[in-house]
């Protein structure tokens, strides 16, 4: 990440070196959307339908149906782009990442009004202000697991001043992110999946979003990531033969041990999964 006069979060080194192991290793086990985050499964059947929830979900408490622009911070591969374009009648949907595989397959999808852009969120200057903004899964990102709490907090501080100089008067930013919870917890797997990465402590982000964002409504469901995480960590082991001729023996059994010690620490209280409404505040800092 750049753009902040150091080295706050992750680097665009190890984004890639998640994200870019393979668009089709994800493909082996994610939805049809190629969705990496925590699905809404509100009375949903199937991972697909909780995902298309989840998005609408977002899209509804940003308030950016029907809006000329709206920001997606971490597009991945472009769910959320075409579902604001097709369905939800956004006049132009942008989507930044840091990962060149993510950038290379949204930006190949057949979507009008969409721009994809390989940056962060620190970088990213537009031609003028967005609508609405939607983060789902980017906030991980933003801190490394040595980086004391107190400049945490000026990380996300940054984040959220950003989004606001972001968005017009009046606009909303929805978000997702996975969170510590009553404890912390630190294993090999989370660290060998998400390299320089560490997840926020909710105390973290209210603190950071003072004076830039009234928090107007806030959802934790620690089952839903559960919920999630079993369904993809089943499918990697119905297909593992294929997964394994992919990425290799090793990087299989880490995504393994990531996926069932993240199901164990969501259902134990460990972590939580948050999805935050903040409206922009209009006075001054």
């Amino acid at each position: 990440m750049t753009g902040t006069g150091r080295e706050t979060g992750a680097s665009a080194e190890a984004i890639r070196a998640h994200y870019d192991t393979g668009n089709e290793f994800y493909r082996l086990w994610l939805d049809p959307t190629l969705t990496y985050s925590c699905a809404l499964w509100d009375n949903a059947s199937s991972l697909a339908e909780a995902q298309t929830h989840k998005l609408d979900y977002h899209i509804e408490q940003a308030r950016a149906a029907g809006a000329p622009r709206v920001l997606d911070i971490g597009c991945g591969w472009g769910s959320l782009l075409e579902r604001l374009t097709t369905v939800h009648g956004v006049g132009r949907a942008v989507g930044i990442t840091l990962s060149e595989a993510q950038a290379k397959y949204a930006e190949s999808r057949p979507l009008s009004n969409v721009e994809v852009r390989l940056e962060g969120w620190a970088d990213h200057t537009p031609e003028e202000p967005y609508d609405a903004i939607i983060s789902i899964g980017a906030v991980e990102h933003f801190a490394r697991p040595e980086t004391p709490s107190d400049e945490r907090i000026e990380i996300y501080r940054h984040f959220f001043d950003r989004c606001r100089q972001l968005l017009r008067p009046g606009g909303s930013l929805s978000l997702q992110t996975m969170a510590y919870g009553m404890g912390r917890f630190r294993a090999s797997a989370l660290a060998s999946i998400f390299p320089q990465s560490d997840l926020p402590r909710l105390v973290e982000l209210v603190e950071a979003m003072e004076r830039r964002f009234e928090l107007v409504r806030l959802r934790n469901d620690p089952q839903d990531y559960s919920q999630t995480g079993r369904v993809w960590l089943d499918e990697i082991r119905h297909n593992r033969e294929a997964i394994v001729a992919l990425v290799g023996e090793r990087r299989t059994v880490e995504y393994e041990s990531f996926l069932s010690s993240g199901i164990k620490g969501y259902n134990a209280g460990v972590f939580n999964l948050y999805r935050m409404t903040l409206r922009r505040l209009e006075f001054g800092d």
